[in-house]
């Protein structure tokens, strides 16, 4: 369940403060440095259009460029935490080697 509208977005107060300082940089250079965050739960806001956030997914920073169709969105949604291994046992390892034999025919 989303976040109540009547509440309004939330930022974390310290990422607020960075956006803030970087809102005063030329449009062009706000690309060049990026903002370092692990607070996952804040919201995309318009004023972030155009920066680049690393987020924190628990083991390294995934660089995300905040653009127009972003903006309501959770930071975290944008920084996944699992990492997708393929199903399959036998049958499908024997499946890929065979298309792998085939691609390099």
């Amino acid at each position: 369940m989303g976040r109540s509208l009547k509440k309004g977005y939330y930022v974390h107060p310290k990422l607020m403060k960075k956006i803030k300082k970087l809102l005063e940089l030329p449009l062009e250079e706000r690309e060049k440095y990026p903002i370092r965050t692990w607070s996952r739960d804040s919201m995309i806001i318009p004023e972030m259009v155009g920066m680049v956030f690393e987020v924190h997914n628990g083991k390294q920073f995934i660089k995300v460029k905040v653009t127009e169709d972003k903006v309501g969105h959770y930071l975290g949604e944008f920084a996944p935490t699992r990492k997708f291994i393929k199903h399959g046992g036998k049958l499908q390892r024997a499946l890929e080697a065979k298309l792998a034999k085939e691609k390099s025919s």
